[in-house]
């Protein structure tokens, strides 16, 4: 039997392993084969997304997998093409169905594109998916926080007012 990887509590309490299992860079026939790997040696957190276009061969390994869900902790990520209003339900669904999962555990925005300045309107979406019981199917959501202080002294302005905006407070990452 592997061994346990502790968790690290998220701001609203959910466990999340310290040590987690990404596909970047790997289609979906290899992150397939991978993913089933990383799961036979114990990992319990698999990291993806839309980007990588592999959530299709992550969900096909976690669905053959004896792993019962409730013991695994998927990540996904909204991409920039999915920023503003009106987008992101349909990215995540979209990333839902690829993965054949009913929920995911961490749904992150992979990167908050500061030149199309979107993010708070994103960030907005993000917390009504969350707080919708028709969308509840997401867990949790979260926006790294280095993320945010990657937008630098030109953006800083924008990213207190995402701040002050928000019902939610962005997860630490």
């Amino acid at each position: 039997m592997p061994a346990t990887v502790p968790d690290v509590p998220l701001n609203n309490s959910v466990g999340m392993p310290q040590l987690g299992f990404g596909v970047f860079q790997v289609g979906d026939d290899e992150a397939r084969a991978a993913v089933a790997t990383a799961l036979d040696c114990g990992y319990r957190s698999i990291d993806t997304a839309a980007l990588y276009g592999n959530e299709h061969g992550v969900g096909a390994a976690v669905s053959a997998s004896e792993i019962p869900r409730e013991e695994l902790f998927i990540t996904t990520k909204l991409w920039n093409a999915d920023h503003g209003a009106g987008r992101v339900r349909p990215a995540f669904e979209r990333s839902l169905d690829k993965l054949g999962l009913d929920y995911v555990d961490l749904y992150l925005i992979h990167w908050p594109v500061p030149s199309r300045d979107l993010f708070v309107e994103t960030w907005q979406e993000f917390e009504r998916l969350s707080a919708g019981t028709a969308l509840a199917r997401a867990k949790f959501d979260g926006l790294r926080r280095n993320a945010i202080f990657a937008l630098g002294p030109a953006r800083a302005r924008r990213a207190r007012a995402l701040l002050e905006r928000l019902t939610r407070t962005p997860a630490p990452w």
